[in-house]
């Protein structure tokens, strides 16, 4: 199951007591030790909690999950964090590559599904070409994991067929030239029909010269967003996907921006609200086409009405939504709006919650 199905069922899920559990987490040793400690500690804040807000008995089948949860949990497999989803008919374990604001327990009658609507919206699949003229493969990445490498449409290319064997003729640099055109034109050709089936873009990892010749053969030029120098010293899979990650990266960055010059621009025709009141109802209601979020805002507060709601100090209490941008968030994705959280101070001036209507 994807990401953006398991978002989907536990966004949808209305059970009581309903635990989620965050905390950030550590890719390798000894730090990673520490997560377990931590995971613990976590555990057995919800258990107090789900007790004395639920009683043993009425809460028991989450209660058995949350002490059996741990032992399901291998450490050595973190990455920058975790989140555990547990009521008396889920139970779902997600690592991320994204950092989580803080180490949290949110119990309450739905999942606290934020980070996981965090991860969604930032969460990129595309293809990384690894482009040399001893041989070209293509690779399937999501984030900073390659998932597969791509067996089809002549992938992976042998080395340059074109190698000019005549002494004289490898002279004519402009007939070298050629040659190795006609070899990455043929691997433009398999690249666009797979961009096609899949409508993934390319980020290209190779020599600045072999690049530039690629893009003068290219039939679509724009499938492939980024560049970078191949390093021959480390050209494996993990170094391959953390270069061609870096360009995700900033592509993403560069598209919140873009973003916050929008929300900008629409302020002047009345369509941005800053309300949290007004942007919930306007969520619930479909109206939400742009929503940025400092990613350290969090509001706590105390549902009156369908559409209404009280803000409070202790998320802790009985009956607490922990925070209600996990509601906003989703109700503006699910309705096919954007949503971005960002930590970017061109923000600031406009709010710590910004959303944009559609009308």
């Amino acid at each position: 199951m994807s990401l953006k199905e398991k978002l989907q069922k536990l966004a949808v899920e209305v059970n009581e007591p309903s635990v989620s559990i965050s905390l950030n987490t550590h890719r390798t040793l000894p730090e990673n030790q520490q997560d377990e400690i931590v995971l613990k500690n976590l555990i057995k804040e919800a258990e107090n909690r789900v007790i004395e807000e639920f009683g043993k008995r009425p809460a028991s089948s989450v209660l058995e999950k949350l002490e059996n949860i741990s032992g399901k949990i291998n450490h050595r497999h973190n990455l920058e964090s975790l989140h555990i989803f547990l009521s008396d008919n889920t139970e779902e374990i997600i690592r991320s590559t994204w950092p989580t604001r803080d180490n949290t327990v949110e119990i309450d009658g739905k999942f606290a599904i934020r980070p996981l609507v965090k991860d969604a919206v930032r969460s990129q699949e595309y293809l990384i070409l690894v482009l040399a003229q001893n041989g070209t493969k293509l690779l399937e990445a999501v984030n900073d994991q390659v998932i597969k490498e791509i067996h089809e449409e002549g992938f992976p290319f042998p080395e340059n067929p074109f190698y000019i064997t005549h002494s004289d003729v490898r002279s004519d640099g402009k007939q070298v030239d050629n040659q190795i055109k006609e070899y990455f034109n043929r691997i433009d050709k398999a690249v666009v029909e797979i961009h096609k089936k899949t409508g993934l873009e390319i980020v290209v990892i190779s020599t600045a010269d072999n690049y530039s010749k690629l893009l003068e053969v290219a039939d679509i030029p724009g499938i492939y967003i980024g560049h970078d120098n191949k390093n021959y010293s480390e050209s494996d899979e993990h170094h391959v996907v953390e270069q061609a990650y870096e360009i995700i990266k900033a592509k993403q960055k560069e598209g919140r921006t873009q973003a916050i010059e929008e929300l900008r621009e629409a302020v002047s025709h009345g369509k941005v609200l800053t309300d949290l009141q007004e942007i919930y109802r306007a969520a619930l209601d479909g109206k939400g086409d742009l929503l940025i979020v400092n990613q350290n805002y969090q509001q706590p507060v105390k549902l009156t009405g369908e559409r209404t709601f009280e803000y409070v100090e202790d998320s802790k209490e009985p009956g607490i939504v922990d925070d209600i941008v996990s509601i906003i968030s989703w109700e503006v994705l699910s309705k096919k709006g954007r949503v971005h959280f960002t930590n970017q101070e061109e923000l600031l001036d406009l709010g710590e919650i910004v959303l944009k209507t559609r009308y």
